[in-house]
């Protein structure tokens, strides 16, 4: 079979030829029989060659068609039509040839009249059956068996292309409608899915295909959840809007992203409410290369804006964003200013020098460091960058008279247990002392989750070690997380940046937090393997590694209770404590000396002071504090160093 595929298209053309050659006189020669009966032999000699011109008229013909042409494998009932047309043309021209040698105008023309149909069921039948020869399971020990969740047209088109390599071999259909199962599409048998089961034990099926390109997500992941108890590979097709040409392809076939098990359909954004903020007017994205502040350029492009301004402190990120823009732009096919920058929100009067002179008028402060134990291990950076950032971007917006300015905030600015968080919410309390000054500028925050995809994401950290055989490393069993998709973030951003009045905190609903074991699982379950236990002693092990430094168990929205709705369904607006500018502005000027000063002990002290909320989980972890109290007093031993260089020096 791999050596006939392995063929030259000149070498499987020559073979179709032969074969006509030796079929089509014997199909005539049969005709002869049909008309006449067996007594009729001798008749063979008298008209041999109108016999021997029956290929030499119809072969030509059939290249002249493009007969030969056609790949056996990809054909369909069109080319019934090129066959009768191209049988007429023949039998046309040997009943002329028949007419004009007056010693073969004995013949009957029944004889022509039963060639005709003859040669047609040939030469289709045998097209056909050729094409059901290839496309027959001939898989190797290699070869994935599959089956296509899906018999709808999704799922018709995907067997398609799966037949056309040797990667996949599709050998069932399941689909829920009742009135499918037991049917046959392209040569596959359709079952219910209450018999896959059994099926996957039988027919030795290794991956489910989902191909259901425009389910919604509460259904596919309904249909995930019942899949997750199979031994076998899950992938799925991307929403029916990704496919580029509507077609769907075997490349369009991905794994299981988390997104896939969140179950969540997403609400259709208010352009309007949206547009007001940009389209048309001067909008700049600080921390621009970054997971979040990427995705907001993107869906801000498509809004039109008159000008996109990018700050990026990354020369290589700041490329990036910037060229992958330029093409969106271009795609559009309007007139578009974009502007990158390279610097730091740090610097107030480049910041705000760059405001005034292309008059910002719609500001997205994304730029932070966000990474838990990284921040914790240099907490003064993260001061810096997160807390005296946000002071110097605001100073520079209120000077250049930005209109809106919207904040990046995150949920582990609530009740904080490491300084990453507590500096988030330090920076919420600037911005909300700002908004009470009355300043031009109207301040507000948008505080969500973890999102998808980001730098620094567990997903592709699971899938990584899944994929090396294990073990999936977990930071506790117990630990939780709320989820959204950086796409859903970025669009809820924008929306709820044009809703606020000033100092604003909104909390994005990120539906039910998922518990960080259960996802492992089921990442595992859905790559068709099974986590490590007794029952399955080589299956993927789940190892407990501990909490990270400033880690918590569980991720909150909320400081208290005082939280009302907003004319989106997704979209909450709390009412959060704050300090006055006047009390706020005392605690930053000792805030900025203890950073200058390196005072690890005074910076916690006055964050704590700041931020009532913030419990802290560890001590002090910064790497240069630790060194100089061991150049000091040195430790008895290692379990006395921060968990940080712990992990470093193991």
């Amino acid at each position: 079979m791999k050596s006939f595929l392995d063929l030259s298209r000149i070498q499987k053309q020559l073979i179709a030829a032969t074969a006509d050659l030796i079929f089509l006189p014997l199909t005539f020669c049969c005709a002869i029989l049909l008309r006449y009966d067996l007594s009729s032999a001798p008749l063979f000699t008298h008209y041999l060659w109108l016999i021997i011109s029956v290929p030499v008229i119809s072969i030509p013909i059939f290249i002249r068609l493009g007969l030969y042409r056609a790949v056996i494998r990809f054909i369909d009932q069109k080319i019934v039509y090129v066959v009768i047309l191209g049988v007429t043309i023949s039998v046309a021209m040997l009943v002329t040839l028949a007419a004009l040698v007056t010693h073969m105008s004995g013949l009957s023309r029944g004889v022509f009249g039963i060639y005709w149909i003859s040669a047609i069921t040939y030469v289709v039948a045998s097209r056909f059956l050729a094409r059901g020869f290839l496309l027959y399971p001939h898989g190797s020990q290699q070869t994935v068996r599959v089956a296509i969740y899906g018999a709808g047209k999704a799922g018709s088109q995907l067997a398609k292309a799966l037949r056309a390599g040797e990667e996949y071999l599709p050998v069932a259909f399941i689909d829920d409608m009742a009135e499918l199962n037991g049917a046959t599409i392209g040569g596959i048998k359709v079952h219910s899915a209450a018999y896959l089961p059994e099926l996957i034990s039988k027919a030795k099926i290794s991956e489910v295909l989902l191909a259901m390109p425009s389910l919604s997500k509460s259904r596919q992941k309904h249909i995930l959840n019942k899949l997750e108890t199979l031994k076998v590979k899950v992938k799925v097709t991307p929403p029916v809007e990704s496919l580029v040409s509507g077609e769907l392809r075997l490349q369009d076939v991905r794994d299981i992203e988390i997104e896939d098990l969140l179950g969540r359909d997403q609400v259709a954004p208010d352009l309007t409410l949206v547009a007001s903020c940009i389209t048309g007017k001067s909008v700049m994205v600080t921390g621009a290369g970054g997971s979040i502040g990427s995705e907001l350029c993107r869906q801000i492009i498509r809004l039109r804006p008159a000008r996109l301004i990018l700050l990026e402190m990354s020369e290589f990120a700041l490329y990036s964003i910037k060229q992958e823009l330029k093409g969106l732009n271009s795609g559009q096919g309007f007139e578009l200013d974009l502007i990158p920058f390279l610097g730091s929100v740090l610097d107030t009067e480049k910041c705000k020098r760059i405001m005034t002179t292309f008059k910002v008028e719609t500001l997205y402060h994304a730029a932070a460091y966000k990474h838990v134990p990284l921040v914790e291990h240099n907490p003064i950076e993260g001061v810096r960058n997160n807390v005296f950032g946000t002071l110097s971007i605001a100073r520079a917006a209120v000077e250049a008279e930005v209109k809106c300015f919207v904040l990046i905030s995150t949920d582990k600015a609530v009740r904080p247990t490491n300084v990453m968080g507590t500096t988030k919410r330090f920076a919420e309390l600037i911005l909300q002392a700002f908004a009470r000054e009355g300043n031009r500028t109207r301040f507000c925050m948008v505080r969500f989750g973890n999102v998808l995809g980001s730098s620094g994401s567990v997903v592709p950290l699971f899938r990584k070690q899944i994929m090396n055989g294990g073990p999936i490393t977990l930071t506790h069993p117990e630990i939780t997380r709320y989820f959204m998709t950086i796409p859903e973030a970025a669009q809820l951003v924008l929306q709820a940046g044009a809703m606020g009045s000033g100092g604003d905190v909104f909390v994005l609903d990120m539906g039910e937090p998922i518990k960080i074991m259960d996802l492992a699982e089921r990442m595992v379950h859905l790559s068709g393997l099974e986590v490590r236990s007794k029952a399955a002693p080589d299956g993927i092990e789940i190892s407990h590694v501990g909490l990270r430094p400033g880690e918590k168990l569980y991720e909150e929205l909320l400081i208290g209770d005082n939280v009302e709705g907003t004319e989106h369904p997704l979209i909450m607006r709390a009412q959060e404590s704050e300090i006055p500018w006047s009390e706020l502005q005392i605690i930053l000027t000792d805030l900025e000396a203890a950073c200058d000063r390196f005072e690890f002990e005074t910076v916690r002290a006055l964050l704590l002071r700041a931020v009532q909320e913030y419990s802290p989980q560890c001590g002090i972890e910064d790497l240069i504090w630790y060194e100089q109290r061991r150049s000091v007093t040195p430790p008895r031993n290692s379990a006395t160093a921060p968990a940080g260089l712990q992990n470093l020096n193991a």
